[in-house]
């Protein structure tokens, strides 16, 4: 039974590339030159591994006259193009130098070698990675090609590092305002400007992502036309190269390159900078009330929230879709309002309420159930008192009336409707009878 399943084995035919290369033209003319005994050589050997199913493919694969230290060779190339397209098993050389003098260069080869599933045999150094023998010397070879690697890896992270000490500009992408001439960073004035600009603000309103609306409002984009989100403006507060430094591993030094911000106005950015961004905001949202803060929603349902700029000194002060933060402007009809006149035009319809007997009616039908001692009246002259002393009241106090007082205020671009909670109105007049909204005033 053995004999019969070696008789039956079915052996896989590996189709096997010869490769050949001489360095100089000389003797190409002759009608039996290196290239021809070279190419013998592999076929004979292929030859002898018959049995083993190795078959010579047609294609010739020749190089005369050039160098093996570089991989730009005609015969090599078609011969990698055929690896690639699955059409070689094997490659056989007379030497390995035939196919590349360079280490580096060899491990490549090796690598689209590996990648394609081809071995590789040198006819004359038993050299033949179908072996375990044949890949343990590839692997000690290609060791070597790595080391050589590293080594140059780090010759080039000194010399980076070296340059960089000296305030060189050692490539990639220019900062925002900057150019390079002659591998040198230079100014451009027309984006050196802008960048002042925004530091400027940053000054005055003291928030990225506010600063950060107001330049995608004016149209402000970055070199290749991206959008300058509130990260890409905390990169540029954050970049020495503005202040004529060059920076390597955290480390300043001075910069070959002019500066485009002084030294001041960058310490007062990040003395801003330093404080946490919650404080920041905490501080923002008390000296700017909200009166409409998770109130107001949009025709599309989504939220508005409180956000403001300052410009020459003054505070100006919105309400935002949520839908606009996300998706960009354009994605909501009604995208941004002016704080001022949406909260007035609120106010407006609650001081409105104050002076409708019908609503205090039903306040005090509402309230009765809660506070069975006030009166229709009482209800009546309770929420009547509030009209003229709501412009005395604190920011805080009328905010915190509003949130008892309206239920949601929904805004279209046809005007804005006001929901009440009728039992915000009687815990309001109970308060104003027992005089707590007069003494906050």
């Amino acid at each position: 039974m053995t004999k019969v399943a070696d008789k039956s084995k079915v052996v896989r035919k590996l189709r096997c590339a010869v490769y050949t290369r001489k360095s100089s033209e000389e003797g190409l003319e002759q009608e039996f030159n290196s290239l021809h005994a070279q190419r013998e050589a592999c076929e004979a050997f292929i030859a002898s591994q018959r049995s083993e199913g190795w078959v010579l493919v047609r294609d010739q694969y020749d190089d005369g006259g050039i160098s093996g230290g570089t991989l730009e060779r005609p015969g090599l190339q078609r011969l990698l193009e055929d690896i690639d397209d699955g059409l070689v098993d094997v490659v056989v050389v007379y030497k390995i130098d035939r196919l590349s003098r360079s280490l580096a260069d060899f491990a490549k080869l090796v690598e689209v070698f590996d990648r394609n599933g081809v071995t590789f045999v040198s006819v004359t150094q038993s050299f033949n990675t179908t072996t375990s023998m044949g890949r343990l010397t590839l692997n000690i070879l290609l060791s070597f090609a790595q080391f050589e690697r590293e080594v140059t890896a780090e010759r080039i992270r000194d010399k980076v590092a070296a340059s960089r000490r000296k305030g060189m500009w050692m490539g990639g992408v220019p900062p925002y305002g900057y150019r390079v001439e002659n591998r040198k960073l230079v100014v451009d004035e027309d984006i050196a400007a802008r960048v002042r600009w925004i530091f400027a603000l940053f000054l005055e309103i003291g928030s990225c992502t506010e600063l950060a609306r107001e330049v995608d409002t004016r149209g402000i984009r970055t070199p290749r036309g991206n959008r300058i989100d509130k990260k890409y403006i905390y990169r540029m507060l954050s970049n020495r190269a503005y202040i004529g430094e060059a920076v390597h591993k955290g480390d300043s030094y001075p910069g070959e390159h002019d500066a485009i911000i002084d030294r001041e106005a960058w310490n007062r950015v990040h003395a801003i900078l330093q404080e946490s961004p919650r404080k920041r905001a905490a501080r923002t949202r008390a000296d700017t009330p909200a009166l409409l803060k998770g109130l107001l929603f949009g025709p599309d349902g989504a939220a508005f929230s409180p956000t403001h700029t300052r410009k020459g000194g003054r505070l100006y002060r919105y309400y935002v879709s949520q839908t606009v933060l996300k998706h960009g402007a354009g994605a909501c009809p009604v995208g941004r309002v002016p704080a001022g006149a949406i909260e007035a035009a609120v106010i407006d319809q609650l001081r409105a309420v104050f002076r409708q007997p019908e609503i205090i009616a039903g306040t005090w039908k509402a309230a009765r159930t809660h506070a069975a001692d006030i009166t229709e009246a009482d209800a009546r002259a309770a929420l009547q008192q509030l009209d003229p002393l709501w412009d005395e009241l604190f920011p805080a106090e009328q905010a915190r009336i509003v949130a008892l007082l309206v239920d949601r205020v929904d805004i279209g671009t046809d005007g804005l409707n006001v929901g009440l909670r009728v039992d915000g109105l009687s815990s309001l007049a109970r308060e104003m009878l027992a005089g707590g909204i007069g003494e906050a005033a």
